[in-house]
């Protein structure tokens, strides 16, 4: 649900474009083709199926989804931690708008990402310092656009196959195509390809169990992000009132407090799942919820236009890419209901 951009800052300070540089060169640096690692004998057993997965789904991926057929997800590398980037986010106190920073390629997003957590919380630091609520949330994943052969990463081999499948198809589809400051559109598109090839790759090679899980896991994120939506345009509706700061701060806090009742009640109504605790320990801000964003609006006119394509991949990603030079409204009024 996460967004990956290009890290790249030609904007930036030197030390932030030196740290990305670096950070991306790590990246690369540590592949290893799958290929090999599937020979040598150190390997584990349970890691190499896993990573025979990842080449039967890059395959996948070109043979039915007719996308880019290069080297991308063709090696592996152990960056030996949790998180690949960790993204800075930033609000001020009562607005819900995300500061934005723009970059080469990627054009501007609401984030600032670092390779490594202390830089990334460094720059969280100075930006609470000026009293906008932060917030530093680490990231699996990331597509280069097509610049470099993104590998595997550590930070994405553990979760099940069908996660992992639909993540390569999502990443390779910013290959095809990507609009430059039009977040909404690309991930859409993406969605829209990685929900496709999932639905494709289950009906192949999967199996009743996996497409419950998969849908089952859909399904909660779905409800993960309403909720955390309706609080966000609940505060942003707050915001746009008269009232002294203290109460202001004091009514942000009532709604945040609510908002951690509801997942409360969510997860009972889930048997207990905890997949989103770790989220909600922290200090619930603007920032936060600001960063969950869905993007799930444009996914039905893009599910519609492969229809009308029917089902050929290759004549849809003709469409988006058509449709992705119209004005912005244009897009809009196409994709939109």
């Amino acid at each position: 649900m996460l967004l990956g951009a290009v890290i790249l800052g030609g904007c930036a300070s030197m030390g932030y474009y030196g740290q990305s540089i670096s950070g991306q060169w790590e990246v690369l640096d540590k592949r290893r083709p799958i290929a090999e690692l599937l020979t040598v004998s150190d390997t584990p057993a349970p890691m190499r199926q896993k990573l025979q997965a990842v080449l039967d789904i890059r395959d996948f991926s070109i043979a039915e989804m007719a996308l880019p057929d290069n080297d991308s997800y063709r090696s592996y590398s152990d960056l030996q931690r949790p998180f690949v980037v960790w993204n800075v986010f930033a609000a001020k106190p009562f607005d819900m708008s995300l500061q934005t920073w723009c970059f080469p390629f990627a054009g501007c997003v609401g984030y600032r990402g670092y390779f490594a957590q202390q830089d990334a919380q460094a720059f969280a630091r100075e930006l609470a310092a000026e009293g906008q609520d932060v917030y530093v949330g680490g990231v699996s994943a990331y597509s280069t656009l097509g610049w470099f052969d993104d590998p595997m990463l550590n930070t994405i081999i553990g979760r099940p196959t069908t996660r992992i499948a639909g993540l390569i198809f999502h990443e390779l589809a910013h290959q095809v195509l990507y609009i430059d400051g039009d977040t909404a559109f690309n991930e859409g598109f993406a969605t829209t390809v990685q929900l496709e090839g999932v639905r494709r790759w289950l009906a192949a090679n999967g199996d009743e169990q996996q497409g419950g899980s998969y849908a089952l896991f859909l399904q909660r994120q779905t409800d993960f992000v309403t909720l955390v939506s309706h609080t966000r345009d609940r505060l942003q509706q707050l915001y746009t009132e008269t009232m002294p700061t203290s109460e202001m701060r004091s009514r942000k806090a009532a709604l945040i407090m609510e908002l951690r009742q509801q997942y409360q009640q969510m997860k009972k109504q889930w048997g207990g799942d905890a997949g989103y605790d770790r989220w909600f320990a922290k200090d619930l801000n603007n920032a936060q919820l600001a960063a969950v964003t869905t993007y799930q609006d444009y996914v039905p006119g893009f599910q519609r236009l492969l229809a009308e394509q029917g089902g050929d991949m290759t004549a849809f990603y003709q469409a988006c890419k058509a449709l992705g030079e119209l004005p912005l409204e244009k897009r809009e009024g196409v994709l939109l209901p």
